[in-house]
């Protein structure tokens, strides 16, 4: 699909309980972790792609990147020492779609990715999907105290154009700590 490309929406329905692969390898700085693809990811096999997600602008602002990405320069990433995936790997229209058990699933495979990858670190989007996927009820945002492994885990605000308790301007400010806390 070419980066104009708007999914249908018979291409969306097709998109729903399909999984798209990680951008990810060893040794990154930071591996961001979504919480799951939403369908508009799922039907153009970029993560981040519904319009209006903040997590690409959020990235340069803060200084990750040289430039603003698009979602389908995603393989950009890791030559940048980033990379993404998900807690739970299922194409969802809403997160409210999954369930406890995939939450959980989830932080234990992520686990094992983190453990087997070694990022500097982990950086979840999602408050709620950290609560749930590791049983931390009252994580904040920003460092958190269990590393995993030789990572360090930091949780950022979801970029998603839903979540109205952060600004592009406030989410871009949190990727900034988190890049100045892992440096070059």
């Amino acid at each position: 699909m070419t980066a104009t490309h708007r999914p249908t929406a018979d291409e969306l329905a097709a998109a729903q309980d399909t999984t798209i692969p990680d951008v990810a390898g060893p040794g990154l700085r930071v591996l961001f972790c979504g919480i799951n693809p939403g369908l508009w990811s799922g039907a153009t096999g970029h993560h981040f792609a519904r319009p209006g997600n903040r997590f690409w602008p959020a990235l340069h602002r803060s200084g990750f990147t040289p430039r603003q990405l698009r979602s389908e320069e995603q393989q950009e990433l890791p030559a940048l020492g980033l990379g993404i995936t998900n807690v739970v790997a299922r194409t969802t229209a809403k997160a409210s779609e999954l369930t406890a058990e995939e939450y959980r699933a989830g932080g234990e495979a992520l686990v094992r990715r983190v453990l087997r990858l070694r990022p500097r670190a982990l950086a979840v989007l999602g408050i709620g999907a950290y609560r749930a996927a590791f049983a931390r009820p009252r994580a904040a945002v920003g460092p958190q105290p269990d590393p995993i492994g030789d990572t360090l885990v930091w949780l950022l605000p979801n970029p998603s154009g839903l979540n109205a308790h952060y600004t592009l301007d406030g989410i871009a400010a949190e990727f900034a700590r988190l890049r100045e806390a892992v440096g070059d």
